[in-house]
């Protein structure tokens, strides 16, 4: 089965989209956290784009009932 873009359940710091992430491309939650602080110190819209994925990605609870 292939690792869906989902918020987690367990392993949140704030809404579970970096953990999310992390899990999708099989990295570690800490270091896409740790990515996501350092990309605030440039210009852009990250903060903007961490908002729509909180929107868009589906929680894990949510998915799993309308998979099964």
């Amino acid at each position: 089965m292939s690792r869906k873009l989902v918020r987690p359940r367990e392993n949140r710091m704030i809404a579970g989209v970096c953990a999310g992430l992390a899990r999708r491309f099989g990295m570690s939650p800490g270091f896409v956290r740790f990515l996501f602080i350092l990309s605030l110190l440039l210009p852009g819209t990250q903060v903007v784009i961490y908002l729509a994925l909180w929107i868009i990605m589906p929680n894990e609870d949510r998915y799993l009932a309308n998979v099964r």
